[in-house]
């Protein structure tokens, strides 16, 4: 059907007060997160904004970002879908797919994930995450790096503290995937470093752990 032959002068146009603002941040989220495809980002960021949920936004531009052949993770992108997915202990499959995908990451990745960590419908956030990590660092000294990176409170390039307890956690759960890894060596690893253990904080920094080896 044509559109009527109807002129609308400024004075008709309504415009909602609230729209260059959510226009001009929508435009910033999009630039600093740089989306492989615009559209379905754009769904589920104006999705999470309408359901007051976390955006699927990056903290800044990773200019230097390397994607790997097999996987879209960044280091931003897995801590922004830290900061959608760790409200609580476990999410559901349904829901991380949905954040994975408004993402723009790859399905056949996300995949790979679930199975390698033997997940079911109920999913343990953390141990998700420590996989994403493996992901991105390869060996298991560097991506106890990475995560401890992305989830320290510290300012960017400070010691990248994080609770021993979570350390512990993301240790525990990648060292077991590894076939060659005995508890005995977890447990000689995890003792070594509790000495290290800030005992007021509770807290195990980068430095504690870099140079060892598995």
């Amino acid at each position: 059907m044509p559109l009527p032959d109807t002129m609308f002068c400024a004075q008709q146009i309504n415009i909602p007060p609230q729209l260059p603002d959510i226009l001009k941040n929508f435009t910033k989220a999009a630039i600093r997160t740089q989306p492989e495809d615009l559209l379905p980002w754009s769904a589920a960021y104006f999705s999470a904004l309408s359901k007051g949920e976390r955006l699927p936004v990056k903290d800044r531009l990773e200019v230097n970002a390397t994607h790997k052949t097999d996987t879209g993770l960044t280091p931003g992108l897995l801590k922004t879908l830290h900061k959608q997915l760790s409200l609580r202990e476990t999410c559901s499959k349904k829901d991380l797919q949905k954040k994975w995908k408004g993402l723009c990451l790859p399905v056949d990745q996300l995949d790979d994930l679930l199975s390698l960590g033997s997940f079911g419908s109920d999913i343990d956030w953390m141990e998700f995450f420590a996989l994403g990590c493996s992901a991105l660092g390869g060996t298991l000294v560097s991506s106890l790096i990475i995560a401890c990176e992305i989830l320290t409170e510290d300012e960017e390039g400070g010691a990248a503290r994080i609770p021993f307890d979570t350390f512990v956690k993301l240790y525990t759960f990648l060292a077991h995937l590894d076939d060659d890894m005995t508890q005995d060596h977890i447990d000689k690893f995890l003792s070594s470093l509790r000495s290290q253990v800030n005992e007021q904080s509770g807290m195990i920094q980068v430095s504690n752990f870099y140079i060892s080896r598995k």
